[in-house]
């Protein structure tokens, strides 16, 4: 049933693998009293301890010619106290990823290599790279992480 439910988040996750980015500026919305109570819950990542702790989680590649191949890294440390894997790592289409496959102990570095070819890409991006560890969390659920990319498209 774990995997079913895996690979069901990952479909659900993949539908929205690339982030277009507005061209507009928001205009910033001011809280009514009445809807203070309201406010979304803060995701899970958000409020159990850094299970890695990232050297960065956001690269921005700046300007990037149409058809363009660029090269990155995400270094991490695991800081969970116990041993950890990344089971897999879902991206858009557009990124290529390597990453290490063995168990990392207890305070051990990895690092995860990203490749992002723009030839099919039409305006700028943001990407997500979700990792899905193997290990799980309190719920029985896998442990994740997200780090990404943006670019601004030169055609």
């Amino acid at each position: 049933m774990k995997k079913g439910f895996l690979f069901s988040m990952l479909f659900f996750a993949g539908l929205s693998a690339c982030h277009t980015q507005e061209k507009t500026q928001a205009t910033p919305k001011t809280i009514a009293p009445a809807s203070i109570g309201s406010v979304a819950p803060t995701p899970p990542s958000a409020q159990a301890p850094a299970f890695v702790t990232w050297d960065k989680k956001m690269i921005e590649l700046g300007k990037v010619k149409k058809g363009e191949k660029r090269s990155m890294f995400f270094e991490f440390t695991n800081t969970s106290g116990k041993d950890a894997q990344i089971d897999l790592i879902d991206a858009c289409d557009c990124t290529t990823t390597d990453y290490p496959r063995g168990v990392i102990a207890p305070g051990g570095k990895g690092r995860v290599d990203v490749i992002f070819n723009s030839a099919e890409k039409e305006e700028s991006e943001t990407i997500d790279v979700r990792l899905i560890f193997k290990q799980m969390d309190a719920k029985g659920n896998p442990m994740m992480d997200v780090v990404q990319y943006k670019f601004d498209l030169e055609k």
